[in-house]
C-alpha cells in the first residue's frame, strides 16, 4: 500500500464525527515574497508547478524541524502510524488548514498573508487535527468523519493559534489543485504581482492587512515590547503591511524570528 493511503487509512480508523461540509476549502498559507534555494518562491513554484513541505524546501513559517531527527518527522510518526517513516520527503504531505471560519486571508494567516486556495477535490486525500501536530493532538479527522470544527468552535485560543491542521497527501499541482492564489494587496504593482501571473492558477487578492503604530503599541504583552519597538521603527507613514516586512526580510539586517514576532502582531491586531 501506497504511504499515502496507509496514512489516510490509520487517521480514518482514529476519527470520528459527521461528514465535512464539501463547500469549506484547504488553505495553505505562506508568506510570497520569500526565498528559498536561492529563488524567489513564487519564481521556484511557477518552475515546478507544485507546492513542495518543509521536508523538501528546507524553509517553514513555523517551526523548521523537518531534518533527520527532527520533531516534524516523529510528529508525523505518529499522527500517519509510520506510513511515511521511509518514503521520500517528496512523498510527505504539505501543510495547510481548514478554511471553516470563511477567513478571507486563509485558515490559518500565522503563517503568512498569501495562501493558495485548494480545490474541493483535495478534502478527500487529506487529514485533520485539532490543536496543531506540534501539541501531540489526540483529535483527527478525515472528510466524511469530522468532529474538529465543533471541537475548535468550543475551545478558547488566540486567534492565530485557533486552527485546524490539515495535510494534503499526495503532490499538490498548481494547475489541478488549487482554485486560486489569494495575495494581500500591499503586493499590487510588485514584483510578487508579476510572478504571480505566471502561475498556472488565477490570482485573487483579500482586503489587506494594515496595523498602524499606534494599534500595535497599544499590545507590548502579546508578542513583547522589543517586536513592538522593532515594528515601529519598520513602519512607513506610521503604518505596516506585509510589503514592508518582506522588504525588510530580504535586506538580511534583521532576525527573522524578530521579524516572524512582528508579522503576528500584524496578523493579529491589523486583521482584514
Amino acid at each position: 500500500m501506497h504511504p499515502h493511503a496507509r496514512a489516510l487509512a490509520h487517521v480514518t480508523a482514529l476519527s470520528s464525527g459527521p461528514p465535512l461540509d464539501p463547500t469549506l476549502s484547504i488553505t495553505l498559507n505562506f508568506h510570497p515574497d520569500r526565498a528559498t534555494e536561492g529563488r524567489a518562491i513564487l519564481t521556484a513554484m511557477a518552475e515546478e508547478g507544485v507546492y513542495r513541505s518543509q521536508f523538501v524546501t528546507g524553509t517553514s513559517n513555523g517551526g523548521l524541524t523537518a531534518h533527520p531527527g527532527g520533531a516534524r518527522r516523529q510528529w508525523e510518526s505518529r499522527i500517519f502510524g509510520g506510513a511515511y517513516d521511509d518514503a521520500p520527503d517528496e512523498d510527505r504531505p504539505v501543510y495547510g488548514a481548514l478554511n471553516f471560519r470563511h477567513n478571507p486571508a486563509g485558515a490559518a494567516p500565522r503563517f503568512g498573508s498569501a495562501h493558495f486556495r485548494l480545490n474541493p477535490e483535495t478534502l478527500a486525500r487529506s487529514t485533520f487535527c485539532y490543536p496543531d501536530s506540534y501539541l501531540e493532538p489526540e483529535s483527527f479527522g478525515v472528510a466524511d468523519r469530522m468532529s474538529l470544527i465543533a471541537l475548535a468552535l468550543a475551545d478558547e485560543q488566540d486567534a492565530l493559534d485557533d486552527y485546524i491542521e490539515a495535510h494534503v497527501h499526495a503532490p499538490v499541482r498548481l494547475d489541478r489543485d488549487v482554485a486560486a492564489l489569494v495575495l494581500d494587496p500591499s503586493y499590487r504593482d510588485t514584483d510578487v504581482e508579476a510572478a504571480a501571473a505566471k502561475l498556472p492558477c488565477p490570482t485573487e487578492w483579500h482586503p489587506g492587512y494594515r496595523l498602524t503604530v499606534t494599534e500595535l503599541r497599544r499590545h507590548p504583552e502579546y508578542r513583547g515590547q522589543e517586536f513592538v519597538d522593532l515594528g515601529s521603527a519598520l513602519a512607513e507613514d506610521g503604518l505596516l503591511t506585509p510589503r514592508i516586512l518582506g522588504d525588510a526580510t530580504r535586506t538580511g539586517r534583521y532576525d527573522d524570528q524578530a521579524l516572524k514576532r512582528v508579522w503576528h502582531y500584524l496578523a493579529r491586531f491589523g486583521t482584514p
